[in-house]
C-alpha cells in the first residue's frame, strides 16, 4: 500500500501526463472553504430543526412551507462570505494551462467559479442564481439573503425560487449530456470531496472509461476498489501538491 507521499507523487505524475482531465466534485471541496458538509459530523443533518433538512429541501416542502423552507434556506445554505480554497484554485489553473477540460460539481456555491473556472458544470444548480417563477426575471443571491419570508419579484410580485436542484427534483437534462460527455472522452477522471452517495450524479462515473481514475476523499468511497490511485487526504493539501508548471 502507498505512503500519503507516495500517493501525492503519483498524483502529481497522472496530472502532468495529460491534457484530457476532468474533475468530478462534491461537497467535500468546500468544506475546507467554511461551507459545511450535509453528511458530516458537523454538518447540517446533524443540526436541530424542526424538520430533517432532507425534508425541508424537498420540493413539496417548498411548496406546502416556503416561508419555513425560506427561513432554514437563509440561515444553513447561504455562505456568502466563502472564498475559493487551494483546491478550487488549483483546478482552474490547470484549465487554464489546458490540462483539464471541465468540472462536474454537486456543490451549488459557485466557488470553482469565483477562483476562475471557466467550463463548470453544476449538476445541482447555484445558489447564486434566482427567478420568478412567474415572469422569470433574475434576483442575485444578496436580494435572497436580505429579504424576509417569502421572497417576492422586484417586477411583479410573483415568488422568487432559488436555482438549485431540490429533493424530488430532476436534473437539468442539458447539463447531464454535457457532463457525461466530458466524462466519457476524458483521459483522466479526478474524482474529490465526495462519498458518491447522491444519485443520479454518483451514476455518472460509470460513463468513464478512460485511462487513469483517481479518488480524492478523507473517508473511503464505493469507487476506491475500482481506482488507479486513492489518496486520502484534504482536498486542498493534495491539490496544492501538484506542480502545475
Amino acid at each position: 500500500m502507498k505512503t500519503y507521499e507516495e500517493a501525492l507523487k503519483e498524483f502529481g505524475e497522472i496530472v502532468a501526463g495529460s491534457n484530457n482531465i476532468v474533475f468530478f466534485g462534491g461537497a467535500g471541496v468546500s468544506t475546507e472553504s467554511g461551507i459545511p458538509d450535509f453528511r458530516s459530523v458537523d454538518g447540517l443533518y446533524n443540526q436541530q430543526y424542526d424538520y430533517p433538512p432532507e425534508t425541508i429541501l424537498s420540493h413539496s416542502f417548498y411548496r406546502a412551507n416556503p416561508k419555513e423552507f425560506f427561513r432554514f434556506y437563509r440561515n444553513k445554505m447561504l455562505f456568502l462570505v466563502a472564498k475559493p480554497n487551494a483546491a478550487h484554485r488549483k483546478l482552474a489553473e490547470l484549465e487554464q494551462c489546458g490540462k483539464l477540460r471541465a468540472v462536474i460539481t454537486q456543490n451549488i456555491d459557485g466557488l470553482h467559479q469565483a477562483a476562475g473556472s471557466k467550463t463548470v458544470l453544476e449538476l445541482h444548480g447555484s445558489v447564486l442564481r434566482n427567478y420568478c417563477e412567474r415572469c422569470g426575471h433574475f434576483h442575485d443571491v444578496q436580494y435572497i439573503k436580505d429579504s424576509e419570508g417569502i421572497p417576492k419579484c422586484v417586477k411583479c410580485g410573483g415568488p422568487v425560487k432559488p436555482d438549485v436542484v431540490l429533493y424530488e427534483e430532476g436534473l437539468n437534462m442539458d447539463t447531464m449530456r454535457s457532463a457525461i460527455s466530458f466524462i466519457s472522452n476524458a483521459e483522466v477522471l479526478i474524482i474529490g470531496g465526495t462519498s458518491l452517495a447522491v444519485y443520479p450524479a454518483a451514476g455518472l462515473i460509470d460513463y468513464f472509461s478512460g485511462k487513469k481514475l483517481v479518488v480524492i476523499n478523507k473517508a473511503p468511497t464505493p469507487r476506491d476498489r475500482y481506482a488507479d490511485l486513492v489518496v486520502q487526504g484534504p482536498i486542498g493539501e493534495v491539490f496544492s501538491a501538484i506542480d502545475v508548471g
